[in-house]
Parts: C-alpha cells; structure tokens; sequence
C-alpha cells in the first residue's frame, strides 16, 4: 500500500517560502525549489531548536525546541531504517495505515483537526525539507512500482490472451486437420468404389466375350460334327448303293431271258409311244408358236416382255424364256412380273428422291449414318430387336427427312448389311417385320433392292449365251459378281454372299409376330418354292440357294402346309438332287450332301437355331417374340 501523507491547510511558511511543496509541482521543480530553500537555510543565522527523536529501550525521547512532524511510513517488521538527521538513530518501526476515510479541512471546527495543526514555529527547516524529500521519493517508488505492476499485469493478461489464442487456433488447426484426414477417406472410399466398379465391368466384359467366342467354338464344332456325321452316312449309303447295284447286275442276268421274250411285245409298245409322242409333240410345237405370238405382241405394245403364264404341276407357274434388256432369264411369269413392278416403284421413288435433293440444300447425310449404324448393331435379343426397330422407326416417320428418302437409305442399307455372313437373318427378319408394319412402303422397295442384289430371291436365273455374252466375265458381272481393283471376285465369294442373301430372305418370309402383319410371309415363302421347283435348274448357284433357303424356312413351312412341304421335299429329292448329281461339279458335295441329310433325316421337324430371341445376350433361353 502507498505511504499517507497528511497535508496540513496552514502551512507554516519559513522566510517567504511555504515548507510544504505545491502537490502539482513535478520532480525537476521541486528539486529546483529544495535547492533554492537549502541555500536560505545555510544562510540564516537564526537558530531553531530542534526536536530530537532518541531510541531508548523501548522508550522514545522527545527533545524540546523541534517541531512535530506526524508520518506515515512503511517499513517491513523486520528492516529498520536509520533517520537523515544524521544522529544514525533507528526509527521504530511502525504498521502502515490508511487515512482514506479521514476528513481533514479548514472549515472543521472539531478538536480533532485543531490537534493536528502545526504551528511554524514547531517546524524545523531542513528536517521539513528532508520529510518532504523523502516522501516524495517514496511516493514515485510507489508509483512506479504500480505501473511496474500494471504492466507486469497487463502483460500476463496479453500473454494469457495470446496463449489462448494460440490454443484456439490449435484447436482449430486440428479440427481443419481431422476434417481433411475425413474428406480424404470419402475420396479414397470413392476412388476405390470406382476403380471396383471399373474393374468389375472390365471382368463382365471380358466374361462375355469369352462366352460369346465359346457359344461361337461350340457351334463350329457342332457344325463340323453335322458335317462329318454327314459325310459318313453318305459314304454309308453310297456302299450300300453299290451293294444293291451289284446285286441288281446280277438280278439283271437272270432277267436276261425275260427280257428277250418281252422284246416283240415291246417293240409293238414302243410303235404306239411314238405315235402318242409324235402327237404331244405336235401340241407342245402349237403352244410354243402361241408363245412365241404372245411375246412378239408384247413387245411390240411396249410391255416388259413377260409370258403369259399356264398350269404346271400345283401351281400356275410356266417354265419360260424371257428377253430382259438383252439378257435370257428363266424364271415364273408371275415372279418376273412381281420383279418389275418393285423395280418401278424403286426407280420412281429414286427420281423422285432426286429431285427433293437438287431442289433442297439441306444434308441427309446424319440421318443415313444413323440407319447404318443401328443395323449393324442387330443382335438376336429381344430388347435389341424391339430398340433398334423403333428407333428405325421414328427416322422413317421423321418429318424432317422427306420419307422417301429415309425409306430408299433405310432399303440400301439393310441390302448391305445381309451381304455380311454373321448378319443375324433371323433378327435382321423381325426388325424388318416390325418396321414395314409401321411403314408399308418400305417392304417393295426393301425386296426391289435385294432382287438387284441377288436374282435368286425373284427367283430367276440367267442363262448363259454365249450370243448374248461376250466372254464368262461379262456374264458374271450380270448375275452379280463384284469387281474389285479390275479383279472379278472369286465364285466362292460370290456363292458365300448370295448364300447370305437367301438366308434373310428365308427368314423374313417364315417370321411370325403376334398382333403384327408380315406383308411378305410363309404364302410368298411357298410360292418362291414352287416357283423355285419348277422353272429354274439345278447347279451350284441355284443348290446354295435352295439350301440356305429351307434351312431358314423349312421348319416354319412345315408347320403351316404339313404333307405339301413334304411333297416339295420329294420333288427335290427325285428331280433337283438328281440332276445335281448328274453335273458332278465337285465345289458342291457339301451343300449336296447338306440338302439330302436335310429331307432324310427331317431337320425340317427342328426349331433352327436362333429362330428363338434370347432374353438376353448372355442367357442359354430363348423366348418368342
């Protein structure tokens, strides 16, 4: 605590000069004045007597002659302070004290305050000047020793705040820290959970595409051992063929005789044959002039030159010679008929698509990658299917694109792609049911373009002439073959992809959908056989046609026509394999031997395979659409 200082009102004054300081007064000016007073003192000549503070045991002595000077001091209990007045006496020491609450004033009347008064004369100079002094010094120690404090203070109050602070903003780092280590686990658990996704889409790929190359092996082998199988039932029959011909020799022998005696009775038959012939000959040379009349007029009326046609057989269908731009076709009149009226319809939509062109700058472009690139996406699923025709669809029934136009890319295209030997003919059948359903058109000029592509699905056949034609290479390039580079292709190309043609076109013909019309179903199907049957003839191109033809539709015509198919079946087995057989062309053991394993051992009776549409691409099931 501050030492108290007792400030009496009337101050006693020595030679002018008050012994109090002015309490405003700063250290420099008191100094100054004390200096000044000292000077006063030493120059005096009046001699006060002084009040003397003796230390006795345990008494205090107090001389006569010096003024009395009340204090208040601190001292410690056990440090004593020797006086100035250089008697070296200890002071006694004393407890501090406090005078906050004492009121002292000139106005007071009480005995209290009168007590305290001092008369000057009681005052000795230099001692006054000395309390002062010493005062003065002890109240700037106090002062500063409360600023040390305060600083002293203020700084811990800083350095507590700061530590706060700093512990905050600790606090604060390590929650940032706790919340990043957080975020980095969610990413990395992310991370992860993609690269497993990534990996395990990677494995189902890859697990499909095993699955599908083993479906592939699996049916390869199947078709190698059909092959084989084949083959040695062929070599089997042929053996026992030989067996019964040998023996039929022998038989032959003995009926030697027999026949010796039946030779008059048959020379007499033979005389009445050849008048029976002579006279269908006769009616079969009248017909033929009635033809040859038929056709003079047609031509000359500016017709297309078709035949009329007569009965053969069950059908309608007459075996003829038609002159086509030059080139000899045999084929049904009907089928030549049904030709030209798809081809007119293909030519007049092409001009008219032509002049939309020229008449428009607009780019149909996009719109024929579209179609392309949705056909080559057919696949034998049904969701497929069902996606690919109604996006097919809605390109031919866009207004934007004329539909002419949509129609011609949507018949092109689709001809293109069944020229490719894995087209999936029986989806590539239903998207063209399905879509033809929606937009009639686009059936004639779909078949008007695969009659371009391959004769054989009219049918009809071209007759080499060597009148007509001037080498083979210009009769190839007529029924078909492709050049490449100046280089026709080689005929077992050509047979791969005519092969192919017949086998969409076997497929189309006997697809089936419920609640949807197929406009060129199983009753095209039957007549394209019969058709087939009785007027073209029997080689290679006609016998892979044939083949790759019943392997699509076979099974379905049976279902629907039962005893009749199997009729048909009969007159390939005794006429067309017979004259097959006949020409010994040996590129043609396989499908021979392919076409009779067909009829004897009634594959005809077996759903083919991927008639069914699978549920999915990786399922073993297959479902009806």
């Amino acid at each position: 605590m501050g030492a108290v200082k007792l400030v009496l009102h009337s101050s006693p004054r020595v030679d002018g000069v008050s012994v109090d300081p002015e309490p405003d007064w700063s250290f420099d000016a008191l100094v100054s004045e004390l200096n000044a007073l000292e000077a006063k003192l030493a120059s005096t000549s009046v001699t006060s007597s002084q009040f003397k503070k003796t230390m006795t045991t345990g008494k205090r002595e107090v001389e006569r002659g010096k003024p009395f000077v009340l204090r208040a001091q601190e001292f410690d209990l056990d440090d004593t302070e020797s006086d100035d007045d250089g008697d070296n006496k200890a002071l006694v020491p004393v407890k501090r004290f406090n005078c906050d609450e004492l009121y002292l004033s000139d106005s007071d009347d009480s005995d209290v305050v009168s007590a305290f008064d001092v008369q000057p004369y009681l005052m000795d100079e230099g001692k006054e000047v000395e309390s002062a002094l010493f005062e003065l010094a002890q109240e700037h120690q106090i002062r500063v020793n409360d600023e040390i404090r305060t600083k002293i203070s203020a700084l811990e109050t800083a350095l507590a705040n700061e530590s706060q602070n700093s512990t905050f903003a600790l606090l604060r780092v390590e929650k940032y820290k706790e919340s990043r280590q957080e975020q980095d686990k969610k990413l990395d658990t992310q991370y992860q959970r993609r690269i497993a996704e990534a990996l395990d889409n990677h494995l189902t790929a890859v697990q499909r595409d095993r699955e599908l190359r083993s479906q592939i092996e699996e049916r390869k082998i199947r078709s190698d051992a059909a092959y084989e199988e084949a083959k040695r039932k062929v070599a089997l029959q042929e053996e026992k063929q030989q067996q019964e011909k040998a023996k039929a020799e022998a038989e032959a022998k003995l009926r030697a005789e027999e026949a010796k005696r039946a030779a008059l009775e048959a020379e007499r038959k033979a005389a009445m044959d050849a008048k029976r012939r002579a006279a269908m000959e006769a009616e079969k040379r009248a017909a033929a002039e009635a033809e040859r009349k038929a056709e003079k007029e047609a031509v000359e009326g500016g017709t297309t030159g078709t035949q009329q046609e007569s009965a053969v057989h069950s059908t309608n269908d007459v075996s003829s010679l038609s002159k086509e731009s030059g080139n000899l076709y045999r084929a049904a009149a009907s089928a030549v008929n049904l030709e030209s009226e798809r081809l007119q319809k293909l030519k007049e939509l092409c001009e008219r698509n032509q002049v939309i062109k020229s008449s428009s700058n607009q780019d149909y472009a996009r719109y024929e990658s579209h179609i392309s690139r949705l056909i080559r996406q057919i696949r034998g699923v049904i969701d497929n299917v069902r996606s690919k025709s109604n996006d097919l669809t809605k390109i031919l029934r866009d207004p934007q694109c004329p539909q002419s136009i949509s129609i011609e890319m949507f018949a092109k295209k689709f001809i293109s792609y069944c020229a490719n030997i894995g087209n999936a003919p029986f989806a590539s059948g239903y998207v063209i049911v399905l879509v033809t359903s929606q937009v009639p058109p686009a059936m004639d000029v779909l078949l008007a373009e695969l009659h371009k592509a391959c004769l054989y699905t009219v049918p009809k056949h071209m007759v080499y002439k060597k009148s007509i034609f001037q080498s083979k290479e210009s009769y190839f390039k007529t029924i078909g073959y492709r050049e490449d580079g100046g280089k026709l292709e080689s005929t077992q190309d050509y047979l791969n992809r005519l092969e192919s043609y017949m086998k969409v076109y076997g497929a189309l013909v006997q697809t089936e959908i419920q609640g949807v019309q197929n406009l060129h179903g199983l009753r095209e199907g039957w007549a394209w056989l019969a058709r087939f049957l009785n007027n073209l003839p029997a080689n290679q191109y006609t016998a892979v046609s044939l083949n790759a033809f019943l392997q699509m539709a076979g099974f379905a015509l049976h279902r629907r026509y039962k005893s009749q198919f199997v009729k048909l079946l009969n007159v390939v087995s005794q006429n067309f394999l017979v004259d097959l057989k006949a020409r010994q062309i040996p590129e043609l053991t396989r499908t021979l031997l392919e076409i009779e394993t067909y009829i004897k051992d009634k594959k005809f009776l077996e759903e083919p395979e991927g008639r069914r549409l699978e549920a999915n691409l990786l399922s073993s099931k297959s479902v009806n659409y």
